[in-house]
């Protein structure tokens, strides 16, 4: 649901005595559903938007609602704002450029200072310092393929390095943990799946339309999961990585051990993501315990060792 439509749906209204769903669906290139699911959002929000039906009939806002300008506080325009930034770092297009221009004709001239010094209060930028050079595009693609229906091809290696070519109909992007997917309905799988633009290679979007299906969202929290797997490894780590071993956990996990290393209780899963952390902190770091982890870093360590040899 797109925050630049919805606000440009209450100015339409604003400006319009009344409206039908099929005008505003043509106005905004979208279909009458979508529609009725931004109205229904703006009524949740606290705007009576009612319909009504026969001829001559269509949306509008009731009379005796009273909405101008204040009707977004310094605050909510502030935070408007800051999220259609953040977003413009990494999903670039004139839709930002016009979002951008609506909220602003919101903004009463007297408060124009006091919301522009809140709004620079915080930065959010997306963007990653390093990267792969094909995100953007990739990005600008999937946006024109989820716009349009149109299929995605590309190929994907999964876990493994195990490589396969896919043809996916696009679903939604989703941006986790500062890496980009997009879910969509893998014809491979006949399935629902979720795709790290990172795997991807040889993106191209197809000519072949198709009929939207009835939309699974992706399962994206895990901490009920990682409750019942995640474990705590205790390890003794050098003072010069302390700084990256607080991505993972607080510092209350930490116990002084000496002058130069410290004593922790690290969260721990048992797959290759989470050695790799450990390994990846090199000889600044060892695992203490349990045993079994212990014994599988010692494994790896020596395979590592054996290509050197």
């Amino acid at each position: 649901m797109k925050v630049d439509r919805l606000v440009s749906i209450i100015m339409t209204l604003l400006d319009k005595e009344r409206i039908s769903a099929q005008e505003l669906a043509d106005t905004f290139e979208v279909s009458p559903r979508t529609i009725y699911r931004d109205i229904e959002a703006i009524n949740m929000a606290g705007i009576p938007v009612r319909s009504i039906s026969g001829v001559g009939g269509g949306f509008e806002i009731m009379p005796e609602y009273k909405l101008d300008k204040k009707v977004f506080s310094t605050a909510d325009l502030s935070v408007i704002l800051m999220g259609l930034s953040s977003l413009s770092n990494v999903v670039r297009g004139d839709e930002f450029v016009n979002a951008f221009e609506k909220v602003k004709s919101f903004i009463p001239a007297e408060k124009a200072k006091d919301i522009e010094i809140k709004t620079n209060q915080i930065c959010i930028d997306l963007s990653p310092w390093i990267g792969n050079r094909n995100i953007q595009p990739y990005l600008e693609i999937i946006k024109s393929a989820l716009r349009d229906h149109k299929l995605l091809y590309f190929e994907y290696t999964a876990h493994h390095g195990y490589k396969t070519v896919r043809t996916v109909e696009p679903y939604q992007l989703v941006l986790k943990g500062s890496h980009w997917y997009f879910q969509g309905y893998c014809h491979i799988r006949n399935d629902y799946r979720l795709f790290k633009l990172s795997r991807m290679s040889n993106l191209q979007m197809k000519q072949k339309t198709f009929i939207p299906r009835d939309y699974q969202k992706p399962i994206l929290d895990f901490e009920e999961m990682a409750e019942t797997k995640q474990i705590e490894v205790k390890i003794r780590i050098h003072k010069s990585v302390l700084d990256r071993a607080l991505e993972y956990c607080t510092y209350d996990h930490f116990v002084r051990d000496g002058d130069e290393y410290y004593i922790a209780n690290f969260p721990f899963i048992q797959n290759d993501y989470y050695y790799d952390i450990l390994l990846g902190f090199g000889d600044k770091c060892e695992c203490l315990e349990p045993s079994r982890v212990r014994t599988e870093i010692k494994r790896k360590i020596r395979n590592m060792a054996a290509i050197y040899d």
